[in-house]
């Protein structure tokens, strides 16, 4: 029996374990699908929204009606839309303002700062990323409206302080992502021909983290037009709802196309930000290695 099992012939190995170097085709299929997938309910959102009539199934001719032309409810003409606009831009330049900044800073520290406290305060930055936003959110209130009861008053403030705080770690982890690939060599360098430790910084280090940087701003701007859990927590009262709320308010009562449009304008200021970051920084890179720039294009 035991000569029969040794001489029994090989069966020959089928399909992609016969060649597992060849192109994955059905890992190619599975992800045009799925992205596919995704992008079906954008596209058909983007379109609707310049339908001619209510409905948000039926095309029924193309229009502006939605974006401009309707007196009352069209986006641009709707005072709690227009309000709910600027709101969310609001927040979003705040937060960008305050919070890429300090998360640069923060970065830098955390890089050069040794020992104990160091690892404490980047595991403090990883923790927020698996801290759901809700428990922020129900905390910072309850924060804002009994220990600092009257400081710290709800609506654009609470809502500022917030979403600086969540999304401080964005920029943290990435520029010193980008501090840790680089290392303190080039700072090394330039001291030892003469530069002082802040020339260093300026003209060596920031240009090096560049595009972590713009990354960071793209980032956050993205996410908090699209914030929805942190600003309703926070909210006070109409003046200080997003689109984002407004959106979802719309759709679970009677959604008109105008929905569509208020998603297509996040969506368009998000696309905006990005190609802008990367079409700015491309600017003021030019000659320098492609290096920097793919960093940019993966974050």
């Amino acid at each position: 029996m035991s000569t029969a099992i040794e001489h029994a012939p090989a069966t020959p190995a089928r399909g992609y374990f016969r060649n597992p170097w060849r192109k994955p085709r059905i890992l190619q299929g599975v992800t045009i699908g799925y992205l596919l997938w995704s992008l079906l309910p954008v596209v058909i959102a983007v379109i609707f929204s310049f339908n001619g009539g209510r409905s948000r199934i039926s095309w029924q001719g193309f229009s502006l009606r939605w974006w401009t032309q309707d007196p009352t409810d069209s986006l641009l003409r709707d005072e709690a839309m227009r309000s709910a606009m600027a709101q969310t831009y609001k927040l979003a330049i705040i937060t960008v303002l305050v919070a890429v900044p300090l998360g640069t800073l923060f970065a830098i520290g955390i890089d050069r700062w040794h020992g104990r406290p160091a690892r404490s305060a980047n595991f403090t930055m990883l923790l927020s990323f698996v801290v759901p936003e809700i428990i922020l959110g129900v905390s910072l209130y309850i924060l804002f409206t009994n220990l600092l009861q009257g400081l710290v008053p709800l609506g654009t403030p609470a809502q500022a302080i917030g979403l600086i705080s969540f999304q401080l770690s964005y920029p943290v982890i990435i520029v010193r992502a980008r501090l840790l690939s680089i290392g303190p060599e080039y700072e090394e360098a330039a001291m030892d021909l003469g530069a002082t430790p802040s020339q260093a910084i300026r003209r060596i280090l920031l240009p090096l983290i560049a595009p972590a940087i713009l990354a960071s701003v793209a980032l956050v701007f993205a996410d908090v037009v699209d914030d929805f859990v942190t600003v309703a927590a926070l909210s006070a009262e109409a003046s200080s709802e997003t689109l984002a709320q407004k959106i979802y308010s719309a759709s679970r009562a009677s959604p008109t196309p105008e929905v569509n449009a208020a998603a297509t304008m996040m969506l368009i200021t998000t696309l905006l930000v990005v190609a802008g970051g990367l079409l700015f920084y491309r600017r003021f890179s030019r000659g320098q290695s492609d290096i920097a720039t793919t960093d940019f294009m993966q974050l």
